[in-house]
């Protein structure tokens, strides 16, 4: 039987919280990270060469001399990407060398404090700093492009040479990366990410905010699912995992399905309306209650949708939009 997992305690509750933003890791123009994970789901060191392939793009991933970065050391780069971004956006200067107190990347990113953080710290920043990552991108018809780089270019800590205390930390950030911040490629991210004990819940959150952020829902097969987040469990286990994940249902911000083939939904907890136009906005649930309707008749949902915005430009506004969008696909005729 499997046991569920609960969410890792709120260890600093009391500590204010900044804004967090999610590094897109994909190389600018390419969607190589919203296809391929980037970090190791494993929790042991992992000497694995990989290789994904998608659509004539590549990437090449080979360890550092300790192993994959992990998915728990992409906290250092969310915090550090969090401080660049704040700089930013309040017009502040920035630069690809952050500084900061260990302490408080601990804290914010809810781990604890003590003396085996700082030694796992370290060891993040020998991975991401040893890990390199290879691209073959295609521009033009005429040429590629291929990059070679770590996402973190050095890193180090000073201490106090008197009491041996740690006083700081220092990333230098690869110009890879801060191509990355540079273009905005960012998203904002729950900070109850950090709560998530299991390597995969994580890894699933993230492809959920990438992929259906506020849309009505965002689906993907099982198989495709897995191939995403580098999972080399057997499908079967996969399955089984994925399963105890939506029991669970720690996932922040978005709701999972599974459905028995092995279609998987992802749906936010909150879902914004659908805007068609500045007038028409269309709420989740009838959104949701179209989609199954158009399905089951045999249309495609697009088409209607389409179709409908065309149709009420030209009506006297109704009483609810919702309703009316319903009743429009439930009148179509049946084509199956």
């Amino acid at each position: 039987m499997v046991v569920g997992m609960t969410l890792a305690p709120e260890r600093h509750p009391n500590r204010d919280f900044f804004i967090l933003d999610l590094q897109d890791i994909a190389p600018k123009d390419d969607t190589a990270s919203a296809e391929h994970p980037f970090f190791s789901l494993s929790t042991r060191p992992d000497m694995r060469h990989l290789h994904y392939g998608h659509e004539g793009n590549a990437l090449h991933i080979r360890p550092s001399g300790i192993g994959l970065p992990t998915i728990f050391d992409k906290d250092v780069l969310i915090f550090c990407i969090s401080q660049i971004m704040a700089l930013r956006n309040a017009g502040k200067p920035y630069g690809k060398k952050v500084r900061f107190s260990a302490r408080d990347l601990l804290i914010a990113t809810n781990r604890r404090t003590g003396g085996i953080e700082y030694k796992r710290l370290e060891e993040a920043f020998a991975r991401l700093i040893g890990t390199t990552f290879t691209t073959n991108i295609t521009h033009a018809a005429d040429h590629h492009e291929t990059q070679i780089f770590s996402m973190v270019d050095s890193g180090g800590f000073a201490t106090d040479p008197y009491s041996h205390r740690l006083k700081y930390c220092e990333i230098t950030l690869s110009d890879w990366m801060m191509d990355q911040i540079e273009a905005t490629a960012v998203m904002t991210i729950s900070p109850k990410y950090f709560q998530l004990r299991r390597p995969l819940e994580r890894r699933i959150y993230e492809i959920a905010r990438k992929h259906c952020g506020k849309q009505p829902r965002f689906q993907i097969g099982l198989g495709k699912l897995q191939a995403k987040t580098g999972s080399t469990a057997p499908l079967k286990k996969f399955r089984l995992n994925l399963r105890q994940i939506i029991a669970d249902d720690h996932t922040p911000d978005y709701k999972i399905e599974l459905d028995d083939n092995d279609l998987v939904t992802i749906k936010p907890r909150k879902a914004a309306p659908r805007v068609l136009s500045p007038n028409i906005q269309i709420p989740a649930w009838a959104d949701e209650k179209a989609r199954d309707i158009s399905r089951a008749k045999g249309w495609d949902f697009h088409a209607l949708e389409s179709e409908f915005k065309a149709w009420a430009g030209g009506k006297a506004p109704p009483k609810c939009y919702g309703a009316a969008f319903v009743g429009f696909v439930k009148k179509k005729e049946n084509l199956r």
